[in-house]
């Protein structure tokens, strides 16, 4: 396929851009440097130029703390971005695969998040996501929202890399034992994007446009995903870190709020797709198996 991905710089990006391009795909990637998505004219000419069959949105501003300092700067980002792709898209005639996010919901809930679930985000970068997703939905009906949550993964800033960093400065860490979710390793995302594309592509009038949950099987908190990480990492990487000790979210606050419960039912996407994630600690292992120390 001919491929254009956006924020090919980023944890996500530089995922879906290595796998794609493993699979024999024609990316053309793009780092925020290269294509600004909230740059209208620019995200015109650039699929006007390349004419992609399809295109992965991995840009966004996903730093959750700063969006609710600078909620202008989340909503240019996170709202008109995926609007201004939308358009392009629909112009050339190239299906848009575009991320979202656990944070539309408010973590209340008792079971995973199902997609119909209404939204209720808690705070600015949510509620951009959210915006996002409303945009495209009004402007490119060919389209596919995939919700995730908790990546990770080689490139990036991301839990498992703070983690490994912290480890290597000090005996003892806290980490929030309060909070559930499901981590997502992005390499499996980008297989899933992958596949979605290729099968919209070959059956692009009878393939079920929309909006989807892709996040690592199963659950579990940020302190047991600590000590999964502890647990898996290498010996060689010779780390200070003799315990992790479980705190509350309330000894660790945040400028933004996090949902309590961002755990996502995923079988939706396997109704439509066939595509079942993996356990989310076999992803980890395998993560870890290629971790460079």
């Amino acid at each position: 396929m001919r491929l254009l991905v956006t924020g090919a710089g980023g944890m996500v990006g530089r995922a879906v851009t290595d796998y794609c391009r493993s699979e024999g795909d024609e990316v053309f990637a793009y780092d925020h440097a290269a294509l600004d998505i909230s740059d209208e004219r620019l995200v015109r000419e650039t699929l006007g130029k390349d004419r992609p069959e399809a295109v992965i949105n991995c840009a966004a501003w996903t730093d959750v703390d700063g969006c609710e300092k600078e909620p202008a700067r989340a909503k240019t980002a996170n709202s008109a971005g995926p609007e201004n792709l939308a358009r392009a898209s629909r112009h050339v005639g190239a299906i848009l695969v575009t991320i979202s996010t656990d944070y539309v919901f408010d973590g209340t809930a008792s079971r995973p998040y199902r997609e119909e679930d209404p939204t209720a985000p808690l705070g600015v970068y949510g509620n951009s996501k959210w915006a996002g997703e409303e945009a495209l939905r009004g402007v490119q009906p060919e389209h596919l929202i995939v919700r995730t949550a908790w990546l990770y993964g080689h490139h990036g800033s991301n839990f498992v890399k703070t983690m490994l960093r912290l480890a290597r400065e000090r005996e003892v860490l806290s980490v929030v034992h309060d909070q559930q979710g499901c981590p997502t390793w992005t390499r499996d995302l980008a297989r899933a994007l992958t596949a979605m594309c290729q099968r919209l592509a070959q059956e692009r009038h009878t393939c079920p446009w929309g909006t989807y949950h892709f996040c690592g099987a199963g659950k579990t908190t940020w302190y047991d995903f600590a000590r999964a990480i502890f647990a898996d990492v290498s010996p060689a990487a010779s780390l200070k870190i003799q315990r992790v000790e479980p705190i509350p979210t309330t000894a660790y606050p945040t400028p933004a709020r996090r949902p309590a419960y961002s755990v996502l039912d995923c079988s939706k996407l396997h109704a439509a797709f066939g595509i079942t994630p993996r356990p989310w600690r076999e992803s980890l292992r395998d993560c870890m198996q290629e971790w460079p120390l």
